[in-house]
């Protein structure tokens, strides 16, 4: 008869028809158990205490046969090569300490001793005797409320794709409480893949997870850490976006997110192996339907549940609504402004504030505005414009260049007006007809004109050039240099005496002589 453990009902059986007074081979007729295995427990019940036409056995005497009899209980003595471990101990300790693995160890006593250790029976002597390689022990956490989180991984398969075999990648999501699962294969682990998979995965669950527990893929932390790690700026601002809160796993620690971790094998075996897709949206397709028809109907080891079924009664109510416009995702960049107060960003050209000329600035590009911070405060937003193309606000221009900047001929005709009739129509002459540039230089002298000799002057030569049919500010300069409008000329400017670049004051060279001099 084969081996077959015995319950401890069984066992209470034996023992208790054993007391009535009934044969070993009645007993084992009616327990269905071998007589050695019989005379085995009584034997040892009978050396505790127990007494046929005594009391029944009690739990505690059960227990002691139990242990006592068993098979594979632990043994009191040690094999030879556990012995051979323990003769060897301060040679191993030695070992251990200079950085041997178990491998080299067992290599090492083989040269030293001639015996080959199996390399379990090391592993447990350095375990037990050492305090080496012990095994960790684990408890299950208690699932999430319905509705709460979902967990995210991303796998790798070798599939056969478009006629050739290739390395594919899939995000893997299964929602904590109802291990309700979704797998979106891609051809890469880039942000906008990890993005694309988590728009996709809200349309399949109906809804946003308000918390998401992910892997440290560097598409979403840049800087792993276990207590205060560095989300991405730009799956941050999606985070925010779709009113997630962003949970990275430890590292290396794959039971911060179990219940993903379970189910990556699982996809690999029953959805990738043996599969052959044509394209990538075809196996997108095929994940999906996949994942409803056959991962989601079955019975999951854990809930004993069909997990779509839990799925859509406990926590798609729950979920918050899914998003209604694609996602524009953003594009983070340094930028130093130059002497021109402008920076390039996507071959198009804008403009920043004049106070941030040869400052730093961080960029936000999206598909419709340019949004430009400078230590953490929005500077300013433009319109995204084409390749190059130009966005200048004239805000941004120093003070006084914004009218020759942008050609704003208007701005200069209405201050033109505010000084005189006459100004104004000086103004409005000069900007007449083609070259506007060139005339707009002009009418800048004209304005330094009425800075330096004042409105009224600068009128009345106006006045009187105009009166000839005159039109030329160099002319209207020299009458008012020249006194020609009633008006004193100006004093001739003094000479500019020039020094040498190094000369000396005459003084230095006076020859000092004492009092008592001769």
């Amino acid at each position: 008869m084969a081996f077959r453990e015995l319950f401890v009902v069984e066992i209470r059986e034996i023992l208790r028809r054993w007391v009535r007074g009934d044969s070993l081979r009645a007993i084992a007729v009616a327990v269905a158990a071998d007589r050695k295995t019989v005379r085995a427990y009584v034997v040892l019940a009978a050396k505790l205490g127990l007494r046929q036409g005594g009391e029944l056995p009690d739990d505690a005497l059960i227990a002691s046969i139990v242990v006592a009899v068993q098979p594979g209980r632990p043994s009191q003595e040690v094999g030879d090569a556990r012995a051979l471990c323990h003769a060897h101990r301060e040679q191993i300790v030695g070992w251990v300490g200079e950085g041997c693995n178990g491998p080299r160890i067992v290599e090492l006593l083989l040269r030293h001793t001639g015996v080959e250790v199996p390399r379990r029976t090391l592993g447990r002597f350095l375990a037990d005797e050492l305090g080496h390689a012990k095994v960790r022990s684990t408890v299950r956490i208690v699932d999430p409320e319905p509705g709460q989180v979902l967990e995210i991984d991303f796998m790798e398969a070798r599939v056969w794709l478009g006629g050739k075999f290739r390395k594919v990648y899939a995000l893997v999501a299964i929602a904590a409480r109802s291990r309700h699962l979704f797998v979106w294969p891609c051809l890469s682990m880039t942000r906008e893949d990890v993005i694309d998979a988590l728009e996709a995965a809200w349309a399949y669950f109906g809804g946003v997870f308000p918390v998401v527990i992910a892997d440290n893929m560097k598409a979403i932390v840049t800087r792993p850490d276990a207590l205060e790690p560095l989300i991405s700026e730009v799956f941050l601002e999606y985070a925010q976006n779709r009113g997630f809160t962003v949970e990275p796993a430890r590292v290396r620690r794959p039971q911060d997110k179990a219940r993903v971790e379970r189910a990556v094998p699982y996809v690999r075996a029953s959805f990738f192996a043996g599969e052959r897709f044509g394209e990538l949206a075809a196996m997108q397709a095929a994940a999906s339907r996949w994942c409803l028809d056959v991962a989601g109907t079955r019975e999951h080891g854990t809930t004993r549940r069909a997990p779509r079924e839990a799925f859509e009664a406990e926590e798609r109510p729950l979920l918050r609504p899914p998003p209604e416009a694609p996602w524009d995702p953003p594009a983070w960049t340094d930028h130093d402004v130059g002497d021109d107060g402008a920076i390039v960003v996507g071959g198009a050209l804008y403009s920043v504030p004049d106070a941030l000329r040869r400052a730093s600035v961080r960029v936000r590009t999206d598909a419709k505005t340019v949004q430009i911070s400078h230590r953490g405060a929005v500077v300013k937003v433009h319109p995204r414009v084409a390749r190059g193309e130009a966005q200048i606000d004239r805000d941004d221009l120093p003070p006084g260049k914004a009218e020759l900047a942008t050609r704003d001929v208007g701005t200069l005709q209405a201050r033109a007006d505010a000084q005189g009739a006459p100004i104004g129509e000086m103004t409005r002459r000069l900007l007449a007809g083609d070259g506007v540039w060139m005339r707009m230089r002009h009418v800048y002298r004209l304005h330094g004109l009425v800075q330096r000799y004042g409105a009224p002057r600068v009128a009345a030569a106006c006045e009187r050039a105009l009166s000839l049919d005159v039109v030329d500010v160099p002319r209207v300069a020299r009458m008012l240099e020249k006194g020609t409008d009633g008006h004193p000329p100006e004093p001739p400017r003094a000479a500019r005496v020039l020094r040498p670049r190094f000369g000396r004051d005459p003084a230095t060279y006076a020859v000092k002589r004492s009092d008592d001099a001769p």
